[in-house]
């Protein structure tokens, strides 16, 4: 390992909130919520008919319409949400050593969608009507595979897939590739796009959604003494990340610095967290050490907070083992209560959110934070947003398998 420096100079997104990184910023500080009813789900007559969609999403504005159809919709969202980063970082691709650039993904699901689709046009049409997209839509590596099409990416273009934990893991992934000199600029991020029959009824029958059919947006609600469960969502978040001498020498703009990762596994049950957060919090330990930060310099922590009844307890619990008495002073914020759980976009997304409070002094609110559980007794910044200097962030993800990735990034300096 190197003395390279790792920075992020662009950013893109795809969210219930909007399809540009400044229109999901704005009204995720603004304390919207992109959570609605979806009228297939009604139709369908789904005992959960409400999630956080990406309804604004136009793939024309991104993709050319004869490739479309070669992608599915959580590759699209990738795909777009790459073109917005790398041309909000500045990067001349075409000018760049293509073996120097490389792409490292999350996704825990891949094409579902596609999954169902071309299943049933099986059942229903014959073997013979498959389509010929099917794998290459399916497959988990898709999105990674078309972002590195667009791009000419010839250095190592990988998927990582630990469910809720998969973006956190493809961007320390690529913080280390470019920490050991195999690249100079490197695609990180997430995307998913799970709002589909199979998904929804998959999750539902497991007891993990919200039933809140009544009061969609007021459904995802982490640390709230009222939270039945996460609301689904779908998006993706992507960012550029460089050298640091790469990125001075063509004068970028710089969001941050990432520099600390920690990764453990529960080894505990393949979906309930560790109750007491021992092993969550061993994670964030690492992370801060490689970061070499201490407990009082931790200005913001964006919690994975998914609104379940043992998550966001244990969670809380994971925080309060790290950082002792300095965790009262903390601000911890859960987006997840505004745009629902992006699954393996889920950490993408945050650290977004992570990087502009860094660049605006602002923490964006934990929505719907009304009747705070005596179990979950932090600074969860609840109802709205607040100005406040944040220098150093801690961003959590969990996921299901017991797979938790947290990243530390700090304001450049």
């Amino acid at each position: 390992m190197t003395d390279r420096r790792v920075v992020v100079t662009g950013l893109g997104a795809v969210t219930p909130l909007g399809n540009t990184t400044e229109t999901f910023w704005r009204r995720l500080v603004d304390g919207e919520s992109g959570v609605r009813t979806i009228d297939t789900l009604v139709q369908q007559g789904f005992p959960v008919t409400f999630g956080a969609e990406c309804s604004e999403f136009d793939p024309l504005r991104y993709i050319d319409g004869r490739r479309i159809k070669r992608l599915d919709r959580c590759a699209q969202f990738a795909v777009a949400a790459a073109k917005m980063a790398a041309e909000d970082s500045g990067v001349d691709f075409d000018r760049t050593d293509p073996y120097r650039i490389g792409i490292m993904l999350g996704t825990g699901m891949g094409g579902v969608a596609t999954i169902e689709e071309q299943h049933r046009r099986m059942l229903e049409k014959g073997v013979n009507r498959v389509s010929a997209f099917t794998i290459a839509r399916m497959m988990l590596n898709a999105a990674s595979g078309q972002i590195s099409l667009d791009f000419n990416a010839r250095g190592p273009v990988t998927t990582v897939a630990t469910a809720c934990a998969s973006s956190n893991n493809a961007l320390a992934d690529a913080v280390y590739c470019i920490r050991r000199n195999e690249v100079d600029v490197a695609f990180a991020g997430g995307t998913e796009s799970v709002l589909t029959q199979l998904g929804v009824a998959g999750f539902n029958a497991m007891k993990a959604l919200s039933q809140r059919n009544d009061d969609p947006q007021r459904a995802s609600r982490p640390f709230d003494r009222d939270r039945d469960g996460f609301v689904m969502g779908e998006g993706a978040g992507m960012m550029i990340l460089e050298e640091l001498a790469h990125a001075k020498r063509r004068g970028a703009r710089i969001y941050g610095e990432i520099v600390g990762f920690g990764c453990s596994a529960d080894s505990y049950d393949i979906v309930q967290p560790h109750p007491d957060g021992e092993v969550a919090a061993r994670a964030v330990e690492m992370a801060l050490e490689m970061a070499g930060v201490s407990a009082d310099q931790i200005d913001l922590i964006s919690a994975h907070g998914t609104g379940t009844t043992l998550g966001d307890v244990a969670e809380t619990r994971a925080i309060r083992r790290v950082f002792g008495p300095a965790a009262d002073g903390i601000p911890v914020t859960a987006t997840k209560s505004s745009v629902g759980h992006l699954l393996g976009a889920s950490g993408a997304v945050e650290m977004l959110a992570c990087l502009l409070s860094i660049r605006d002094g602002i923490i964006p609110p934990t929505l719907n934070l009304e009747n705070p559980d005596p179990e979950c007794d932090l600074d969860y910044v609840p109802l709205r947003a607040r100005e406040s200097r944040v220098d150093v962030v801690v961003n959590n993800s969990f996921g299901f398998g017991g797979h938790n990735a947290v990243v530390v990034a700090r304001r450049f300096a």
